[in-house]
């Protein structure tokens, strides 16, 4: 083959369409902790952030059940990451287009983009209810969560309890004034990142001074204008949280070189000691590297000495260089190659058989850079299917010479029991008149070779007549017409196999010298037929055109065929009979018999 479709990454280190490649996997764990505050998860897991700091090939196994539905879902994700790094290296030039791309990466992944702006929570502080209520009035209608504290105990619990955004804080207040409250909030590890806006009548200078010291981030003068508050309180709330996202991405960006590290030396690692052969080559057919595995499998000392001798893969490789242009053409098309199977020249002139993963690698603008895949040595592989065609071919030719085709290959695919009812069939028994006492006067490799003489004509006969050879019991020969494959004219046809027996006996009587003839009997019916046996199979029939047709042989006369009522009346307007009347059938009783004499004359040509 040369596409299979046995998927596999290029670099070796996935085996499915399932899984995302580790590039992929990186880029998409990049975006996830770039984004961690937009994102909130639409799905049933325990956690909303999962995904960037697990196995994402896991949790789009468990998002996507179906096989067929997860391969798909895997394809669209690499493409609109691909889309995405496009995208993000033309800089502002396609925003809405960038952000909808992201959009759908992260519903794949099971998340959904908040984009609207979060109100934070503010908790007011202020002895003088009257401000604190307008205040706090005016900020709800801003769709911000508002908590109020008159004196400093409350403000600290409920700073320590609910963690807000920020704290408007005012100075002068009975017991515990705005400087001490900001002082043990700054001093409070669990409060000492919230920012503090003081908001009081104080106009001295110093004081002034003193709240930008004790940790105050900025100062509103009383009487205010709740405009202004809420442009201060929009302002700071965006630089806290500026702040915030730039130590969450400096976490994060640490994280990434450390992510990128890891998974540079784990390449390395996977690189130099595959067992697989893996490579990088340019488009026209040169090695950009190797890896030791590939150069032992080609027979080069070191991937060095490979790199080096080897200037055009196609041409000095390939037993066929038209069968590297065609992977190079597939290549072009598609983008991957998977299972490529070749024949390959090693450096000391042996060939052997490859299997290949290829992929194209490009840069963000389509344009192809490289090739890369891996390399696996299948002689041995392909060695042993050879023999095991061969042996097949063998076992199926064997089998066949003990069973019909048909049931045959019914056998092969089947381990029930094969039996089935044939309701029109014809049955012949033959068999040597007095072969004992003829044995008697030969050697047994006679006696063999002489049955073997005979019985070999009469399969000649079953096969030019279309019967089937059931089998032979010493020197009785049983053969049936209308099974396994049903015919109209099964009694015509088992009456020229008993017609021309006798014929072929009188040749042999010839020969000989000496008295031979064959007792022929024929029955028709219905008969059940199947294969019995573990390790020698027999295919057998049974029923009482069975049994008839045996008891006419026995209880013929040699050189006569002798055949029942049922098989004479399909018979009786072609054939002609002599009746032999009445007889003893053991098991039946008394049953009028037929003796078959020929085709009637003017009745057309024999079977």
């Amino acid at each position: 083959m040369l596409y299979s479709r046995s998927p596999s990454d290029a670099l070796g280190s996935q085996e499915d369409y399932r899984y995302l490649s580790p590039v992929i996997l990186y880029h998409l764990r990049k975006m996830l902790r770039q984004n961690f505050d937009r994102l909130t998860s639409t799905t049933a897991q325990e956690s909303p952030m999962h995904a960037p700091l697990s196995d994402l090939n896991a949790v789009l196994e468990n998002l996507y059940l179906e096989e067929q539905t997860l391969q798909g879902i895997v394809q669209k994700l690499e493409r609109l990451v691909l889309l995405h790094q496009s995208l993000t290296t033309q800089g502002t030039q396609h925003p809405q287009r960038l952000r909808e791309t992201e959009a759908q990466i992260f519903g794949l992944l099971g998340f959904r983009v908040d984009d609207h702006s979060k109100r934070g929570t503010i908790l007011l502080v202020d002895d003088v209810t009257t401000e604190l209520n307008i205040l706090a009035a005016y900020l709800k209608q801003q769709t911000f969560r508002v908590m109020t504290a008159l004196e400093g105990q409350t403000a600290l619990a409920l700073a320590r309890e609910h963690k807000p955004n920020l704290i408007l804080l005012d100075i002068r207040m009975p017991g515990m004034n705005g400087y001490e409250i900001c002082q043990q909030l700054k001093q409070d590890p669990t409060t000492q990142d919230i920012p503090i806006l003081f908001i009081s009548g104080v106009y001295d200078a110093q004081e002034r001074v003193k709240a930008f010291e004790v940790g105050g981030v900025d100062f509103i003068s009383k009487p205010f204008q709740v405009e202004e508050v809420l442009a201060r309180v929009q302002h700071q709330l965006k630089l806290h949280d500026l702040q915030k996202r730039l130590e969450e991405q400096n976490v994060r960006f640490q994280q990434e070189i450390q992510e990128r590290r890891e998974l540079q030396d784990r390449y390395r690692r996977l690189f130099e000691n595959s067992i697989d052969g893996m490579f990088q080559s340019t488009p026209g057919g040169q090695y950009i590297s190797v890896n030791p595995a590939l150069a032992a499998i080609y027979g080069y000392a070191s991937p060095e000495e490979l790199m080096t001798q080897v200037t055009h893969i196609g041409q000095q490789l390939y037993l066929q260089a038209s069968r590297y242009e065609g992977i190079h053409a597939y290549l072009q098309q598609h983008g991957r190659v998977l299972g490529a199977e070749s024949r390959i020249r090693r450096k000391d002139g042996s060939k052997i058989w490859i299997s290949e993963n290829v992929r194209v690698v490009k840069d963000a603008q389509g344009k192809v850079l490289y090739y890369e895949g891996t390399v696996r040595d299948i002689t041995e592989r392909r060695k042993l299917e050879s023999v095991l065609h061969h042996q097949k071919k063998h076992t199926d030719r064997i089998l066949q010479s003990v069973l019909p085709r048909s049931v045959a290959e019914r056998l092969k695919y089947t381990q029930q029991t094969i039996a089935d009812r044939f309701d029109e069939v014809s049955v012949l028994f033959a068999d040597i008149d007095n072969f004992t006492a003829f044995s008697s006067r030969i050697s047994p490799t006679e006696q063999v070779q002489f049955l073997n003489r005979l019985f070999c004509e009469f399969d000649q006969l079953t096969e030019q007549l279309g019967l089937e050879k059931i089998k032979t019991i010493r020197d009785v020969y049983l053969v049936a017409s209308g099974m396994p494959e049903p015919r109209e004219d099964h009694a015509d046809a088992i009456a020229e196999m008993a017609i021309q027996i006798q014929a072929a006996a009188a040749a042999f009587q010839h020969q000989l010298g000496e008295p031979f003839q064959v007792r022929v009997g024929i029955s028709s019916g219905s008969v059940v037929a199947g294969v019995v046996g573990s390790k020698k199979f027999t295919y057998d029939l049974w029923g009482d055109p069975v049994n008839l047709a045996s008891r006419m042989q026995s209880s013929g006369t040699p050189g006569r065929i002798q055949v029942t009522p049922a098989t004479y009346r399909r018979l009786q307007h072609r054939y002609d009979f002599e009746e032999r009347g009445l007889i003893e059938v053991q098991g039946v009783g008394m049953m009028m018999t037929y003796w078959l004499q020929g085709r009637k004359s003017g009745s057309g040509e024999a079977c």
